[in-house]
């Protein structure tokens, strides 16, 4: 190879690679053309192009055909990898484009990786078997910094509005009232608020938006929380009411394994205040119309049942 071309390639496309190939394999410019639908002279171009972008002659002329040369059998094996690894990479594309295959990475909410995602998933697996997928948990304010810093494609947690991120809420989660099964409230067709302060309330998380939301609703009901216990989970706090150690403001699906079971009875509140929690999925706002694996993840999460499966 000449000095002038032993640097980088410039202009080597995927056509004069094929062609080369095709040529090197039935011994015959006509009969390449033929097999790849063009012109005798369209190919004999390319090739000629080829040889000079290598700054190499890749075959000898013979009156039995093409013959490679030594510099053309040298390049055939690098040449076969380079379109096959051309080839494997558009199909690559296409099945990420077309969301059969690739990567998607989410960044979720302990309460939402926990209790939402897990069905979500197993649904969005079985569409999509040959899509990987990663998920990162953390408070709602570490998922938005993971979005905005582009390590996942998706974060999935309480509303927070940021300029930066595009908001799709999917899912409100309700608090409900629980208690074991043995509990006086077990007994009630539906207790107040007023009623719960007089009992041991248990507590979850004081940084999470459960937390703000179950004050919020006492201070609007006017009356004070006299007893409470803190924790920093929801299947603590589950475990805490099981041994009635007192009752709980939990959300729904946080707790709809133990009620159908009957370790937890829910308690209907008269008079309360709203107590909901908007969960959605955010993004970049500059990442661009979402396609792939990524358009697919959220188009299940915008389906209309998404919240009535959970």
């Amino acid at each position: 190879m000449d000095e002038a071309h032993s640097g980088r390639l410039n202009s080597i496309q995927l056509v004069q690679v094929e062609g080369f190939l095709e040529v090197a394999r039935l011994g015959s410019v006509s009969r390449a053309a033929e097999a790849l639908f063009i012109t005798q002279p369209t190919l004999t171009a390319r090739l000629h192009s080829l040889e000079r972008e290598l700054g190499a002659k890749l075959f000898q002329r013979t009156p039995r055909g093409m013959r490679l040369t030594e510099a053309g059998r040298a390049w055939v094996p690098f040449a076969e990898r380079a379109l096959r690894a051309l080839v494997d990479g558009r199909d690559a594309l296409e099945q990420t484009m077309s969301a059969s295959a690739g990567h998607l990475m989410i960044a979720s909410a302990p309460a939402v990786s926990t209790y939402l995602l897990p069905s979500l998933l197993e649904r969005f697996v079985a569409a999509h078997p040959r899509v990987e997928v990663s998920v990162r948990t953390g408070h709602s304010e570490d998922i938005v910094a993971l979005v905005l810093r582009d390590e996942v494609q998706v974060g999935l947690g309480r509303v927070i509005h940021h300029p930066d991120l595009e908001l799709r809420p999917f899912h409100k989660e309700e608090l409900v009232l629980v208690c074991a099964p043995d509990h006086p409230f077990a007994r009630r067709r539906h207790v107040t608020m007023g009623d719960v302060t007089g009992e041991k309330l248990i507590m979850f998380d004081r940084t999470s938006s459960y937390y703000d939301i179950t004050h919020a609703a006492f201070l609007s009901a006017r009356v004070r929380l006299r007893r409470f216990m803190e924790l920093d989970s929801i299947e603590a706090a589950k475990k805490m009411v099981e041994r009635s150690l007192g009752v709980a403001l939990l959300p729904r699906t946080a707790v709809a394994r133990e009620v159908e079971a009957g370790t937890l009875r829910r308690v209907p509140l008269r008079g309360a205040p709203p107590m909901h929690n908007s969960i959605a999925a955010f993004r970049r706002r500059d990442a661009g119309k979402p396609e792939g694996v990524e358009a697919a993840f959220l188009a299940l999460l915008g389906g209309k049942d998404v919240a009535l499966s959970i």
